[in-house]
């Protein structure tokens, strides 16, 4: 037996055999062609083979996280792009080479031309770039197969997984996750754990596995390799023990939010788009905390109209019913560009033109959505929140744009509601300003995700940062007590809906500062709601950090 110490993505036991999974490079040999029109023509084939594909993937992704069908939006964005499929047709006509050689050298051209330009935006075009190359290859071999599991359920094992790839696979035949690369945060990571797979990154995976026994132990990050048959048991034991427990934790489903001693912290969801709303009711959340509308707005040749983005919010409030469900308006910026919005190149976008600052610089598309969410309201409990707020003279803007929204209607006889509106506290500016932001406000929503980079001065995705990087840090907890209290002395609410909100750890340090609900992911909720109702406040009052 050998043991790899890895990290766990998403928690969870799982045994098997490994089924080593190698995404095909493939190597085109350059010879000189006779029939550039044959060529063409098998190109023109194999290109609408994949983007009948694609489209089919795009409708099949119906239900899965919105993320998944912009994957694919983006994958259709870069094989109807005339710069690409141009760059390929005249390497077929002008040089008279192979269609495959002109697709792989416009890929690999293109690759190095980005990688030049390393930006998370870039990664993530040189990513669809090579997927794409990839498709159209393997249709020109004459195949656009997906990952073969086979008939029996497998521990997939591979270098790295596209969450595409991840969400094609058939979940009944797919035990666990085991990668090189990735991270928590990762969009594979996020797939694995709307999946409810056992996921682990940062292990030396060998393609020698192929075909061997394996435990997955997602708790622990650990793979073992060859496992004894006492192991094997013992394994199986915890398996069924860990299926039991979750059993119990879906009888708390339609449990009320208190504490032992009586008070009720709300447990929200966040999620990527309405597709995500079957998981909300499964696991039972209170509301919805945040709703990410910028997948709304990504993966597509313009911005999404008033009425399309209304259609969406209908569908969110009518879902929901009385039940809260607060839409953070678009985040825009940073390593989430749309490109018809032309965001020019910048340094460090992590600090740059995105979130509110980026939607007030596109007046006319904010109101859009503005108008949206205000009409949507009309059928529902609705709630509006603004991203990377840092000063009082943004909310000023905002309020002026809410106002100009409003008259807009009503000019048009378009019913709707006045909704609650809230700010992210996201930045330590917003920090400090937290108790004048809460006075014009009816509820603060803490991002811990960006506040903790902010704070600590690290990209979050920066892998050598990894192990440094802390989001328990004490002048985190601290500015969430700040703002909490700040918050509460306003008469405002305070929400925490950052990825920390999930760490059951910290639960009972939340609920004793005075936090008014948690939004996590919808898997996490019922493992807080497990910890919220085993908590006791009278008892050992909150000491800061």
């Amino acid at each position: 037996m050998e043991i790899f110490k890895g990290k766990s993505a998403f928690a969870g036991i799982a045994s098997g055999k490994i089924l080593f999974y190698t995404r095909g490079e493939f190597q085109n040999r350059q010879y000189r062609i006779k029939d550039a029109k044959k060529e063409l023509a098998a190109f023109e084939k194999a290109r609408g083979e994949v983007e009948e594909l694609l489209l089919r993937l795009y409708d099949e992704a119906e239900g899965k996280p919105g993320s998944v069908r912009k994957n694919y939006q983006a994958q259709l964005q870069v094989l109807r792009d005339p710069t690409y499929s141009t760059a390929i047709r005249e390497m077929i006509d002008h040089q008279m080479v192979s269609a495959g050689y002109a697709i792989q050298t416009t890929r690999d051209e293109l690759v190095i031309t980005f990688q030049e330009l390393e930006t998370p935006i870039i990664r993530e075009r040189i990513r669809h770039i090579r997927e794409i190359s990839s498709k159209l290859m393997r249709a020109l071999g004459g195949g656009l197969s997906r990952i073969t599991l086979g008939s029996e359920p497998v521990i997939l094992v591979a270098e790295q997984l596209q969450p595409g790839e991840i969400l094609e696979l058939e979940k009944d035949n797919i035990l666990a996750v085991v990668t090189a690369h990735g991270s928590e945060i990762s969009h594979s990571s996020i797939m694995a754990r709307t999946m409810n797979i056992p996921s682990l990154f940062d292990i030396e995976v060998r393609q020698q596995w192929d075909g061997k026994a394996a435990i997955v132990d997602g708790y622990t990050g650990t793979l073992y390799l060859n496992p004894s048959d006492e192991q094997l048991k013992e394994y199986e034991f915890r398996r069924q023990e860990d299926l039991r427990e979750k059993e119990e934790l879906l009888k708390l489903r339609d449990e009320p939010d208190v504490t032992l001693d009586g008070k009720e912290v709300n447990v929200y969801a966040n999620i990527g788009s309405v597709d995500d709303l079957s998981n909300v009711d499964y696991y039972g959340a209170d509301g919805v905390g945040l709703m990410r509308s910028e997948f709304q707005y990504l993966g597509k040749d313009t911005h999404p109209r008033e009425n399309e983005l209304f259609l969406e919010y209908r569908r969110l409030a009518e879902s929901m019913g009385s039940r809260p469900a607060v839409v953070r308006t678009m985040d825009l910026g940073a390593d989430k560009q749309a490109e018809y919005m032309r965001i020019p190149e910048e340094t460090n976008p992590i600090m740059g033109n995105r979130g509110i600052r980026l939607s007030l610089d596109h007046k006319d598309i904010f109101e859009e959505q503005l108008r949206a969410v205000y009409r949507a309201g009309y059928y529902g409990n609705l709630a509006v929140m603004f991203p990377m707020i840092s000063s009082l003279e943004e909310l000023d803007e905002i309020d002026d744009m809410i106002i100009s929204a409003k008259r807009s209607l009503a000019n048009r006889g378009i019913p709707f509601h006045d909704i609650d509106k809230g700010v992210m506290i996201e930045t330590p500016a917003a920090v400090m300003i937290a108790e004048e932001l809460a006075a014009r406000v009816d509820f603060l929503s803490i991002g811990t995700n960006d506040l903790t980079q902010y704070t600590l001065a690290m990209d979050r995705q920066n892998p050598l940062l990894k192990e440094k990087y802390n989001d328990h840090h004490p002048a985190v907890l601290r500015m969430i007590k700040m703002v909490i209290d700040a918050g509460h002395r306003a008469g405002c609410k305070v929400y925490i809906c950052g990825e920390i909100a999930a760490d059951t750890a910290l639960t009972e340090t939340f609920l004793r500062m005075g936090i008014d609900a948690l939004s996590v992911v919808p898997a996490c909720v019922l493992p807080v709601r497990k910890a919220l109702r085993s908590t006791d406040l009278s008892q050992n009052p909150y000491k800061p950090m």
